[in-house]
This record gives C-alpha cells, sequence and structure tokens, in this order.
C-alpha cells in the first residue's frame, strides 16, 4: 500500500521504513548481480588494517611472498569453483595435487622420464582421479560430499603408499621447477606458477562467461531439475567439471612441485579446506548456481592476507584459525541472506 505524504511534511516512521526497505533491496540486488563485490571490499579493508598493524605488510617483498604462497591454493580454487557451482563439494583435492605432484616428481627422479612426459602423466592421474569423483556423483547418483569424504581418504592412502615415506628432491634445472622459476620486477617478484594461475584463471573464466558450456553449469547447479526439462545434459555438465576440476589440479601439482623443489607426501596438509574456505569467501554459493571465479581468486588473497598479516603483527597463529573461521560463516550468512531476500 502506497501512503500519500504532502509536499513538505515530516515523514512518518512508516515512510521511513519503506525507505529503508528499499535499501536493503538495492543492497539485495547489487550483491546477487556481483557476488565477488562483498569479499573484494573484505580484501581492501584487511590490506588497510594489516599495513597499520605491521609496517612490513606492505612492502614488495612481502606482497611477492603472499603471490607465491597463494598460486597453490588459487589454482586448487579453480576447479573447487566449478564443482560447486554445480552445488558440489569436493574434500579430495589437496590429496589428488600430492598424488600427481609425487608422481611426476617419481617418474622423472627414480625413472628418467623426460619433465614433460612425466607432466603428462600427472596431469592424467589427476584428471582420472576426478572424474573417478564425478562417475560416482553422477552415475551412482552418491552425494557428492561423501564421495570425496571417502576418495580423501583412498588417495591419501594411495600417496603414502607410492612414495613409502620419501620426500623426492628434483635436481636444478629440471622442468618440472620450471614453476618456481621468479622473475622480477624492481622489488616485486612473481614466480612462474604464479602467472600459470592467472592464466588458468583467465581460460576457465571466459569458458564460464562466453560459452554455452558455462551457461550450462550455472543453469544446471541453480536448478538441476529445471535444466534437464530444458534439454540439458545434467549429468554431463556436472561430470565434465569434475573433469576440468582434474586439469586445475594437476596444474596446482605442478605449482607444488616449482614450491617444494620436489615431490613431498607430506605437503598440501590443509589444501582441501583452504581451497572450499577460499571459494566460499569468494562469493560462490554453496548451493549451486551463483558466483564468479574472480571471486575465488580474491577469496585466495584474504585467506593468504589474513595468514600473512596476522603473522607478521606477531598474534597466535590459532587467530588465524580463528579469523577464517569467521570469514567463512560471514560468507555463508551473506549469501543465505542474498537467497532469501525477496526482489
Amino acid at each position: 500500500m502506497t501512503l500519500n505524504v504532502d509536499e513538505g511534511a515530516p515523514a512518518s516512521a512508516e515512510d521511513l521504513a519503506g525507505d529503508s526497505h528499499t535499501l536493503g533491496q538495492r543492497v539485495h540486488e547489487l550483491l546477487h548481480r556481483q557476488p565477488a563485490l562483498s569479499p573484494a571490499i573484505v580484501l581492501v579493508l584487511a590490506l588497510i588494517v594489516f599495513s597499520f598493524l605491521s609496517n612490513r605488510f606492505m612492502r614488495p617483498a612481502n606482497l611477492s611472498l603472499v603471490l607465491q604462497q597463494l598460486s597453490i591454493v588459487g589454482s586448487l580454487a579453480v576447479g573447487q569453483t566449478l564443482i560447486i557451482l554445480t552445488a558440489g563439494i569436493d574434500l579430495s583435492v589437496g590429496a589428488i595435487m600430492v598424488l600427481s605432484s609425487l608422481m611426476m616428481a617419481k617418474l622423472v627422479s627414480h625413472n628418467g622420464l623426460p619433465g614433460g612426459l612425466a607432466l603428462l602423466i600427472g596431469l592424467a592421474v589427476a584428471v582420472l582421479a576426478s572424474t573417478i569423483n564425478g562417475l560416482l556423483v553422477t552415475r551412482i547418483k552418491l552425494p557428492p560430499f561423501i564421495v570425496t569424504l571417502g576418495t580423501l581418504g583412498i588417495f591419501t592412502a594411495v600417496t603414502l603408499l607410492y612414495a613409502q615415506g620419501q620426500t623426492i628432491q628434483l635436481a636444478p634445472g629440471s622442468f618440472l621447477l620450471k614453476t618456481g622459476d621468479i622473475h622480477s620486477i624492481g622489488s616485486f617478484t612473481v614466480t612462474n606458477g604464479v602467472l600459470l594461475m592467472l592464466a588458468l584463471y583467465i581460460v576457465v573464466a571466459f569458458a564460464l562467461r562466453y560459452t554455452a558450456w558455462g551457461r550450462h553449469l550455472y543453469a544446471t547447479g541453480d536448478d538441476v531439475e529445471a535444466s534437464s526439462l530444458a534439454g540439458i545434459q545434467t549429468k554431463r555438465v556436472i561430470l565434465s567439471a569434475y573433469i576440468v576440476a582434474g586439469v586445475a589440479i594437476a596444474v596446482a601439482a605442478w605449482v607444488l612441485i616449482g614450491r617444494v623443489g620436489g615431490g613431498d607426501p607430506n605437503s598440501g596438509a590443509n589444501a582441501n579446506l583452504e581451497s572450499i574456505t577460499a571459494v566460499v569467501i569468494g562469493g560462490t554459493s554453496l548451493f549451486g548456481g551463483r558466483g564468479l571465479l574472480v571471486g575465488s581468486l580474491i577469496g585466495a588473497v584474504i585467506v593468504q592476507v589474513f595468514d600473512n598479516g596476522l603473522a607478521l603483527a606477531g598474534y597466535d597463529p590459532q587467530y588465524q584459525v580463528l579469523a577464517t573461521g569467521f570469514l567463512v560463516i560471514i560468507a555463508v550468512s551473506v549469501d543465505q541472506w542474498i537467497r532469501r531476500v525477496k526482489a
């Protein structure tokens, strides 16, 4: 109901409530259209706060370190985003990454294979492992959480058995270590791994935005039944998300090798949860169908900024875990609010 108010008369309480409601609707619509906006605001605020807490935070050397640290989780977040966009989740991405990286390193170090061939085999392993997850979800119709929780244990065990408790160091100059090569721009440095991660984001973001596959992926995640009725092969779309995620995991495995100098079965212990955290903080809905890949990149940066900033400020490492937990809860709460409020 609309109330007529005389010109110049003071606004009534109902009018003020209506204005407030309109503002809330505008904020809701903005966040719904731009899911990466809220994490971008959080990132800017975090950069400002930590620059005051530590005078070392904004130095080029430290920012370079933050970029190098996020290159692994950032790469994993690409694959995790694709799966979460279909209303799924993958708890095994980190385990697949470690298995793939260890296999690449061992094939070069112990079997004498060329680095390029080892990379292709590691890529095949990562894609195969992720495809298994996708087949269990789409063909046997098991819940993604249960499937990937089970394969997390399987892939972790396979990795440890394959490694036999050994860490594999590669000789300097190995092709697989190229992702660790550093390029300097003044005091700022960037590795090939960071550049590879950014290239991965550009390619996948383009596919999501400008191809039929991307549109079908969003539609399937938003409403799988309606998408199926519209003629979309939803099972194939979901399976394709896991397959492409496997490619992203293989990229992360290659970046990991460059970071640690070889294959380490104990590396990436928290990569599974960190990738999910980055995607959720980045504004991608756990219920599927809404989110942007750039948001996941911002989310990965936020996680590393909080870890790095709190460490430089001298806070106990547990505060890093605490801050991340709060960010996840807030991000999910905002997503729930966006879905609940009526336009």
